[in-house]
């Protein structure tokens, strides 16, 4: 067993590894066959699973349900009460299980609170979902996203600030960036 943190309102089903540094607080419920990295932090009502699987250093705030077909990867954040679906038309007398989406989040993307990610999507690395956007369709790396539904108004530098381009050039504290053909190579310092 590895050592992590668990508030004594929270469920932990059996079969879910859960890695070092991890913290899961208040009436969150992480359900079976489910993994979570390192170093991950789960606020107050959460629901994971089952069999999600979650990378190391993620942040899921409050209120945040992740369900089965969602795949998160290293560093990503989750705002509070932001959405997952996981059926493109759910009936509550249909069972559509077999019919779930998946939906992959990419290494430190962000998603502000109330936004909503329609499942079958993927999020590219260290994109950044504006509060309250729907996302309906796959989103470009270090993409800044924003309202109903999701539109490109945008990009972010790792650092998750708003790029700033000359010639087709922009920097943060991370990176030197440019921009080609409407998308963004990334040249480390």
């Amino acid at each position: 067993m590895s050592n992590f943190f668990k508030h004594e309102t929270a469920i932990i089903d059996r079969e879910v590894n859960i890695g070092d540094g991890t913290k899961i607080w208040h009436f969150s419920h992480i359900l079976s066959h489910t993994t979570i990295g390192d170093n991950c932090s789960f606020g107050q009502n959460c629901v994971v699973g089952p069999k999600v699987t979650m990378g190391d250093g993620v942040k899921v705030q409050n209120n945040v349900s992740v369900y089965e077909g969602v795949e998160v990867e290293d560093d990503v954040f989750l705002g509070p009460s932001m959405v997952f679906t996981n059926v493109i038309n759910p009936r509550a007398f249909i069972q559509r299980k077999d019919e779930f989406k998946k939906t992959l989040l990419k290494k430190g993307c962000s998603i502000g609170a109330n936004a909503t990610i329609v499942c079958g999507v993927t999020i590219g690395e260290y994109a950044l979902i504006g509060s309250g956007a729907v996302v309906n369709r796959d989103v470009k790396p270090y993409a800044l996203m924003v309202g109903v539904p999701a539109k490109q108004i945008g990009w972010v530098g790792i650092s998750g600030n708003t790029l700033d381009f000359i010639d087709n050039i922009a920097h943060d504290e991370f990176a030197t960036y440019r921009l080609e053909d409407n998308s963004l190579e990334v040249l480390k310092k």
